[in-house]
C-alpha cells in the first residue's frame, strides 16, 4: 500500500497521521513519523506521540544549570521533572557568565550522560552589551568572541557543545559564526541589536536559527526596517517561540509562526529554575523572582519579566490555541522539527490526554 493511500485508511480509522521533516528546512520532504490514536470523548482524546525536543532549559525544579554548585544529583532531578512534562530530549543551556564558572557547569553536565542530555546550548556571553537587547544576562561576563576563549570552553564541555547563540553585530561574530559551522555546531542569533545588513552577513557566515525570536532585544526598534522583520523573512533561518503569553502575546505567536511557517518553526520553554515549581517567591542563584498563578515570572516587586516558568506541555497547548494549528502541526514544532534540526533523532513515546475545548494537554505516562 502507498503512503498515501495508508495516510486515508489511517484518517478513515480515526487517526492523526503526522509526518517529520527532512531536506535543509527551505524545501522541506515530508515522511511519516508516527500515528496519534484517538479515542474521542465530548472534547477529549487519548494521544500517543514522539518524546519531545526542548533546545533551551536553562533549570527546572529548583536547579540551576548555570549555577557552578550543580551536580550530577541535581541535573538528574531536574531531568525526571522535565520528562514528566513529555520531553524526553533536550540541551541544558548555560548563559553568559565568567568562564570559570562556565567550565565549571559544562564539566559537570558532560560528565552526566544521561541519553536525554544530548548536548549543551551555549547562550552568551558574545552577545549585545546594550540593556534590553542582552536581557538578564550580566553585563560584567558579556565578551567579544574569540577562538581561545570558546575552544577553553568546548573543551571544558568535553566537545559536547551543539548550539550557540550570539549576537552577529559584534566584533569577531562573523569569524567565530564560519569557524562554528566548520567545527558541525549551529549557530543561532540571539539578544542582538543588528541592522538587517548585518543579519544577512550572519545568514551567509552560517546563522540557521533565531533564538526565542521577538525577544532578547530592546523595547523601542524602527518600525521598519528592523532584525526582527528580516529573521521573519529570511527563509533560511528557522525560529524559536517561547510560547507562554508572557514573552509573546498570542497575536505575535500566530502572525510570527504564520511568517516562519511551521515547516521552520521550534516551540522552546526556555525554562528556569523555578519551572516546575508551585507559585510563590524564590531566592534563585543572583535574584529574588515570584512566580504567580499564570506562570508569570518576574523580578519581585517590579513588572520586569526574570525568565520563563513554562512547562512544553503547556507551550504546545498555548500554540494550538494562539495560532489555530492543529494539534498534530504543533507537536511536530516540539519533537521532530528540533530533533532534526540539531540533528538527532527523538527517543521514545508519550501518552496524553488532549482536552480539544480547553487546549490542553495533560501527560499521562512516558516510555522512554
Amino acid at each position: 500500500m502507498s503512503w498515501n493511500n495508508r495516510r486515508e485508511f489511517l484518517r478513515a480509522s480515526g487517526a492523526l497521521v503526522a509526518c517529520a521533516i527532512v531536506g535543509d528546512g527551505q524545501s522541506p520532504i515530508l515522511k511519516p513519523a508516527g500515528v496519534f490514536m484517538r479515542e474521542e470523548t465530548a472534547k477529549s482524546q487519548s494521544v500517543e506521540f514522539e518524546g519531545l525536543v526542548d533546545l533551551q532549559v536553562n533549570g527546572f525544579a529548583g536547579v540551576d544549570f548555570s549555577d557552578p554548585r550543580v551536580t550530577e544529583e541535581k541535573l538528574l532531578l531536574s531531568q525526571k521533572a522535565i520528562q514528566e512534562t513529555g520531553v524526553t530530549r533536550f540541551l541544558p543551556t548555560l548563559t553568559t557568565s565568567s568562564l570559570n564558572d562556565f567550565i565549571s557547569c559544562a564539566k559537570t553536565i558532560a560528565r552526566e550522560r544521561h541519553p536525554s542530555l544530548v548536548g549543551i546550548h551555549m547562550e552568551g556571553p558574545y552577545i549585545s552589551p546594550l540593556d534590553g537587547a542582552r536581557g538578564a544576562h550580566p553585563k560584567e561576563f558579556v565578551c567579544l568572541p574569540n577562538l581561545d576563549d570558546f575552544k577553553r570552553r568546548q573543551d571544558g564541555a568535553e566537545g559536547r557543545i551543539v548550539l550557540v547563540s550570539l549576537a552577529p553585530e559584534v566584533e569577531g561574530a562573523l569569524p567565530m559564526t564560519e569557524f562554528l559551522v566548520k567545527s558541525g555546531i549551529r549557530v543561532a542569533i540571539a539578544h542582538t541589536a543588528a541592522t538587517p545588513a548585518q543579519i544577512q552577513d550572519a545568514v551567509r557566515a552560517g546563522a540557521t536559527l533565531s533564538t526565542h525570536l521577538g525577544n532578547g532585544c530592546a523595547q523601542m526598534l524602527p518600525r521598519h526596517p528592523n532584525f526582527i522583520w528580516e529573521q521573519l523573512a529570511e527563509d533560511r533561518l528557522w525560529a524559536s517561540f517561547i510560547v507562554d503569553g508572557h514573552h509573546l502575546p498570542p497575536a505575535t505567536v500566530k502572525s510570527m509562526i504564520r511568517a516562519k511557517t511551521p515547516s521552520r518553526s521550534i516551540l522552546v520553554t526556555d525554562a528556569i529554575e523555578v519551572a516546575g515549581l508551585p507559585p510563590g517567591s524564590y531566592k534563585m542563584t543572583n535574584q529574588a523572582v515570584e512566580v504567580n498563578q499564570d506562570g508569570r515570572v518576574s523580578l519581585v516587586g517590579t513588572p520586569y519579566l526574570a525568565g520563563s516558568a513554562l512547562r512544553m506541555d503547556v507551550a504546545v497547548g498555548n500554540t494550538v490555541r494562539f495560532t489555530g494549528l492543529s494539534l498534530q502541526e504543533v507537536l511536530e514544532m516540539t519533537s521532530t522539527r528540533p530533533a532534526h534540526y540539531i540533528g538527532i533523532q527523538t527517543a521514545g513515546k508519550v501518552k496524553a490526554e488532549w482536552d480539544s475545548e480547553k487546549c490542553q494537554l495533560k501527560i499521562k505516562q512516558v516510555m522512554v
